[in-house]
């Protein structure tokens, strides 16, 4: 399609007042490109002298397609020689923008393809430069490496392009934003400063090939101040100081410029490479709340440098970084990405308006909002092409006087100035209105009055850690009325203030997370709630803030996933990490995010204390069949696969009865089977019973070393045969042997809730037939009855409870009640794991079922609640009001005293059921 049939405005009327008419410069052009031509030059001197100086070129442009056309300049400015850059890209760039400028005052072109089309120009004229002058220095000798006739050399040099031309989004006048890197990695040692030295002088003469204004006019202002500490660094820079400056000293407005880095000319692999070494710089891996008040602070040292104080008024309003202008938007838009780009790859993005439809999308923004700002975004840059169009000077500044408003409402299409006035002001104020909400919310109302205990609990705040920055204390100073607001309106003010407290106290820091409450006042109900009912979780979120990342997720409370999904979501994130130690830290991060999601669930009673504990045991599965490649693959490096059949991971106890609770270990046996094979293939072989301990040694390691985002688990080993005396792995054909002819009944008991949880499950099958075999063969009544009766007369001496409210020691309690059903399910031949089933398959009456079962659901009510509640047993006089009232609700009682009653009747009950069916030995010789 040509260039007429594609127009969607009408043209501009020509105004013989106003400036020359171009149609006679244009003669071949009739119709409506010849008002369009008319128009446009009668309002903008610049685009009339184009026309003048390119009459020709762009006659025929304008009767053809103007995307073929486009593409034309772009590859005769490819194809060009480095001697005939100077005035060649200069030629380019007069082409390039009288086509765009024609095209979007003509509407054929939108503004991502205006800005777009600007911006391929100035990455081919970077490229071209750039190659150029290290070609020069290269023809002369002056960069090692390489030899005088080599050609298309970048000598590792590459040019990132920032700002709107990172994002592909120059204005009709702007400058060009680079840092200039190379990579120092390409040169020999002795080598890096005479390389250092030629690559400044082939920077510096690129800019100024590209800057300088000639007879034929200039390519575009570049400036190359955006680099590391550019008063005292030069030009071109290795990455590597580069690289450590951003860890060592980045700043956040340098984060969000890199949002928009690109690699643009020169080495573009290198650049490429480079930008993906800073993404742990730019994105943070856990959501960046305090960057909003970073952006604030830059927002108003603008305002503030430039005088944009007070309410807008349009002249010499500026469209870019005035009030409500595009800068306003732009940092809306670049500072909800650091918030959480970090954690979503899909917000990384450079370009604004398609980041402000994902933050909608992602649920980061209002969809109204981002809808609003994108219309004004438009409009603003608009607005920003006309102004810049008229002169072609570098400017964001609306006219001063009434006839240059008027001149602006003409090379916009509108006869009325003050109509154009009024809608500008509008959407300026819209945005402010929009942006400043976010960036700097109502001032907070003054603190409520506090009780004498709660002024006292506070006089100590000073001294904490998190508040030891002004900045921290500012934030929460505005965070303070609203955290008093909650605690004075909670049931027990004073114990609030002391819980809440103690997750003070603990923070290590207090700027990031003051900052997230800022942005989410939700959180703070939750972390009073956390805070009042179970101090042990709201202590591991002082340690582990980054977790509150999940309540805002968007999906913290929805119903539980499910084990595979769990697994596909931990194999997705273990897949993305580029080595061993980033995946085990990757994983124990995501493991400490869902244990507080089913913390947090169970304290608000979305899930009961059943429910509970199979999540529990589906995260710790999960983690354990993930981890598990992860760990076999890099052992594999250094000592080749895993010689027979491979291992399999068994979960004992808790685990493999699928139950547990907030604070369980891992009960684990590692069974391998070699198959006949000796020794492992590897760089450094292995014999195949050490291959396989020092496997599981790493597995075990990998799943309880602590590293600097904590352990995933604590895990024993003492169930294997033999237990601490045995191997850690052990061979098939030994387990087999032993739990056939070897094994004590109390090893017996603990196979009935053994399960395959990990490693080869193709030996899954063979497990399971050889646990039924050993179970059906080893329940004589005679023989499991007087052991077990032993076994809990040794557990009662050793042990005694601790109060009523121990859940798991004593006659009747937890244990007790478990071990009656594993010995229960050994006499039955009962292959089922989970206690529940195993009381109801077993061979006793139905009274004694119900009175067992009972006991076991009570218990494990107690035991899932005591563990939310406290470090170890539970202790009713220190868990507060709220503590309470949640351990009420959970054992289904009215108060403290209920409670305590129905835990000594359901316990004596079990007891005594317990008793008749494995008699302790003074009775039986009675």
């Amino acid at each position: 399609m040509n260039f007429s049939s594609r127009m969607t405005r009408t043209p501009i009327p020509f105004d013989p007042d106003r400036g020359m008419d171009a149609r006679a410069a244009l003669p071949d052009v009739s119709g409506e490109l010849a008002e369009l031509v008319a128009g446009a030059g009668g309002c903008s001197p610049y685009l009339l002298g184009l026309m003048t100086r390119e009459a020709e070129w762009i006659s025929q442009a304008l009767v053809s397609n103007p995307d073929e056309a486009l593409a034309a300049v772009f590859q005769e400015l490819r194809a060009m020689a480095p001697d005939a850059l100077a005035d060649g890209l200069r030629q380019g760039k007069r082409r390039v923008a009288l086509l765009a400028g024609l095209a979007d005052l003509a509407g054929v072109w939108p503004l991502e393809q205006v800005t777009g089309a600007l911006t391929t120009l100035a990455d081919i004229a970077v490229d071209k430069s750039l190659r150029a002058e290290v070609g020069r220095e290269v023809a002369r000798g002056k960069l090692p490496g390489f030899a005088r006739d080599a050609e298309d050399v970048t000598g590792g040099l590459v040019a990132l392009a920032m700002g709107k031309m990172g994002a592909n989004e120059l204005n009709y006048s702007s400058d060009i934003d680079l840092i200039c890197l190379f990579d120092e990695g390409k040169y020999d040692p002795d080598d890096y400063f005479e390389a250092r030295t030629a690559l400044i002088r082939a920077t510096r003469r690129m800019a100024t090939l590209l800057s300088d204004v000639t007879s034929e006019g200039y390519v575009f202002r570049t400036d190359l101040r955006l680099r590391p500490d550019p008063s005292s660094t030069p030009v071109c820079m290795a990455m590597d100081p580069a690289e450590r400056y951003y860890e060592s000293m980045g700043r956040t407005w340098e984060r969000a410029a890199h949002i928009k880095a690109r690699a643009a000319g020169g080495d573009i692999e290198a650049g490429e490479a480079y930008l993906e070494r800073l993404k742990p710089f730019i994105w943070r891996k856990h959501l960046d709340f305090a960057a909003i008040q970073d952006a604030h602070d830059i927002r108003l040292k603008i305002r503030a440098h430039n005088g944009f104080t007070g309410a807008i008024t349009l002249p010499e309003h500026n469209m870019k970084l005035g009030r409500g202008g595009i800068r306003e938007i732009e940092f809306f838009t670049q500072t909800r990405q650091l918030i959480a780009g970090g954690r979503d790859p899909d917000l990384r993005g450079r370009a604004t308006v398609p980041m402000l439809a994902e933050l909608a999308e992602k649920g980061w923004a209002p969809l109204e909002v981002t809808e609003v700002l994108t219309d004004h975004y438009r409009a603003h840059r608009e607005v920003e092409h006309r102004l810049q169009m008229i002169a072609d000077a570098q400017t964001h500044n609306l006219p001063k006087s009434a006839d240059g408003f008027q001149r602006l409402a003409c090379f916009m299409g509108e006869g009325d100035a003050e109509a154009l006035k009024r809608n500008i002001h509008a959407r300026l104020e819209e945005v402010h209105e929009l942006t400043e909400s976010f960036f700097a919310p109502s001032t907070k109302s003054a603190a409520p009055d506090v009780s004498k205990e709660v002024a006292t609990v506070m006089q100590a705040w000073p001294s904490y850690p998190a508040l030891r920055s002004q900045r921290a204390v500012e934030i929460f100073e505005r965070l303070k009325p609203e955290i008093l607001e909650r605690v004075m309106d909670s049931a027990s003010p004073e114990q609030t203030m002391v819980q809440f407290d103690g997750f003070l106290r603990g923070l290590p820091a207090g700027v990031q997370l003051f900052s997230l409450f800022e942005a989410n006042p939700q959180l703070i109900d939750l972390i009073l709630d956390i805070s009042s009912i179970a101090p042990k979780l709201a202590k591991y979120l002082a340690r582990n803030a980054q977790v509150f990342d999940a309540v805002i997720g968007g999906s913290f409370f929805d119903p539980w996933p499910g084990l595979e999904t769990l697994r596909t979501e931990l194999r997705d994130l273990l897949d993305e990490m580029p080595d061993y130690e980033s995946q085990l830290d990757r994983a124990r991060r995501w493991t400490k995010e869902w244990h507080f999601h089913i913390g947090v669930h169970h304290l608000r009673g979305l899930i009961s204390a059943v429910d509970a504990g199979q999540q529990y045991a589906d995260l710790a599965e999960a983690v354990l069949v993930e981890i598990w490649p992860v760990v076999q693959d890099e052992f594999a490096e250094k000592h080749g696969a895993a010689p027979g059949q491979g291992a399999i991971v068994l979960g004992m106890g808790s685990l493999g009865a699928r139950r547990l609770h907030a604070a369980s270990d891992l009960d684990l046996i590692v069974i391998y089977d070699a198959d006949g094979n000796q020794e492992s293939d590897g760089r450094r072989p292995l014999a195949a019973r050490a291959y396989y301990a020092r496997l599981t040694q790493a597995y075990v390691t990998a799943l309880s070393a602590p590293m600097s985002e904590g352990r995933l688990y604590e895990v024993d080993m003492r169930l294997r045969p033999s237990g601490k005396a045995g191997p850690v792995a052990t061979n098939w054909a030994a387990f087999q042997s032993y739990q056939q002819n070897e094994a004590w009944v109390w090893e017996h008991l603990a196979l009935t809730r053994a399960r395959p949880v990990a490693g080869n499950m193709d030996k899954a099958q063979g497990f399971e037939a050889l646990r039924a075999e050993v179970l059906g063969a080893n329940g004589d009544v005679a023989r499991v009855v007087p052991q077990v009766a032993e076994m809990r007369a040794r557990i009662a001496a050793a042990k005694s409870p601790d109060g009523v409210f121990d859940a798991k020691i004593g006659a009747g309690r937890l244990q007790d009640v478990e071990l009656c059903a594993q010995a229960l399910a050994l006499m039955a031949g009962f292959t089922g794991i989970q206690v529940a089933e195993q009381i109801n398959a077993a061979e006793i009456s139905d009274p004694q079922k119900a009175v067992l079962d009972e006991a076991n659901n009570l218990m494990w009510q107690l035991q899932a609640a005591s563990r939310l509640l406290s470090e170890g047993t539970l202790d009713v006089g220190n868990i507060g009001s709220d503590g309470l009232k949640f351990l009420t609700r959970e054992l289904g009682c009215e108060t403290l005293s209920d409670v305590e009653k129905r835990l000594i009747e359901v316990s004596a009950a079990a007891r005594d059921v317990i008793d008749g069916l494995f008699p302790p030995a003074t009775e039986k010789q009675e």
